[in-house]
């Protein structure tokens, strides 16, 4: 007795699961992008604050993975994402670091000592929702 038709089988359905999983990732990005493009100029978001605007749960360090491999021109404010406390995460010394810290201040973000104050310029959806 033949085993083709259940390995034909087996690498179907690993077909469709990989194609599941391509969507599925791909619709975990539009989603956060959506989030992320309602950041208002002047505020910040942390990136598990992100995550959870973005319906993706607990998932801040997909989300740094994830704005790291936006595509270079990209409009969405990723400057804008910060690490829990308002730590910012890039380093002072990298051109992405820099480029950061000179669009935050452009749009009126205090920086003191690598930190944005939460409290001042953290974004509350609800309260900024007309």
């Amino acid at each position: 007795m033949s085993n083709r038709p259940l390995e034909e089988q087996r690498q179907a359905g690993k077909h469709a699961a990989s194609s599941l999983s391509t969507a599925s990732q791909q619709a975990r990005r539009e989603a956060l992008y959506l989030a992320l493009a309602q950041v208002p100029s002047g505020k910040v978001v942390s990136y598990g604050q992100l995550a959870e605007l973005a319906g993706l749960g607990r998932a801040a360090r997909w989300v740094g993975r994830t704005l790291g491999q936006l595509p270079e021109g990209s409009s969405l404010p990723w400057h804008r994402v910060i690490a829990a406390g308002g730590r910012l995460s890039l380093p002072a010394g990298s051109p992405s670091g820099a480029e950061q810290r000179a669009r935050l201040r452009a749009e009126g973000v205090a920086i003191r000592q690598e930190r944005v104050d939460i409290r001042r310029h953290g974004w509350r959806p609800m309260e900024h929702s007309g």
